[in-house]
């Protein structure tokens, strides 16, 4: 198992929507099944090996889609409730999972630990998007991958423009802190990644779009060749 750092200034409680929590738990398992997320699940975390950190894992609902090629990982979650659920899902995994309390903006582990870091529908979330991005490149060995699966920013104007009228509204104070408008790939390469391949769709792929249904799936990478500081003050 990868140590965990102690001494972190961040609260083993660092977010707390135990509402959202409830509803998230239901709304995401029948998304998956019903939803085609399940699918998408798979597809992000194909291929892994190694030691992975696991952003934000919600109720764990990624856990049962690890390779057997992944020798451990480590699921940070801040929220508690979740985090309750997810120790559970850890229990009935194929790969060994060790479930964690922390913030993605100050995760509590040590710097290039790990082989790729997986983020799925949790970038929306996070306070300091840079900030979180910045300490998920701290934690990857140079060369190392970071999986996302995001919902964000929309192509066309009419529904962006409704994103961004929600995100300054209601929508972040409904849906645990959720921003639909924000746009994971330009955030990912000003964060110093270099950003492989992707693809955006809908989810769901029929019917009237939903604001967090512009979504995109890929891979980026930390540079082997790192310059940047990976303690941003």
């Amino acid at each position: 198992m990868v140590p965990l750092q102690r001494g972190t200034n961040v609260p083993r409680d660092a977010v707390h929507h135990p509402l959202f929590a409830r509803f998230y738990a239901k709304m995401s398992v029948t998304a998956d099944l019903k939803g085609g997320i399940a699918a998408h699940r798979a597809e992000l975390l194909r291929g892994l090996t190694g030691r992975v950190i696991e952003i934000g894992a919600g109720n764990g609902l990624n856990f049962s889609h690890y390779p057997a090629t992944v020798s451990e990982v480590v699921a940070i979650e801040p929220e508690r409730s979740l985090r309750k659920l997810a120790t559970e899902a850890a229990l009935r995994a194929e790969v060994p999972v060790d479930v964690a309390p922390g913030a993605a903006e100050a995760l509590p582990v040590k710097s290039e630990a790990f082989d790729a870091a997986v983020a799925s529908l949790v970038l929306c979330t996070v306070r300091d998007l840079p900030r979180a991005l910045a300490e998920i490149r701290r934690v990857l060995r140079p060369g190392a991958e970071l999986r996302f699966f995001e919902h964000g920013l929309a192509a066309g104007r009419g529904l962006a423009t409704t994103q961004r009228v929600l995100d300054r509204t209601v929508w972040p104070l409904l849906f645990g802190g959720c921003h639909t408008a924000r746009d994971t790939i330009a955030a990912i390469e000003e964060a110093g990644f270099e950003v492989g391949p992707y693809r955006r769709f809908r989810v769901p792929d029929h019917g009237p779009q939903l604001p967090t249904s512009p979504c995109v799936l890929g891979v980026a990478r930390r540079p082997v060749t790192d310059g940047q500081d990976p303690h941003p003050q």
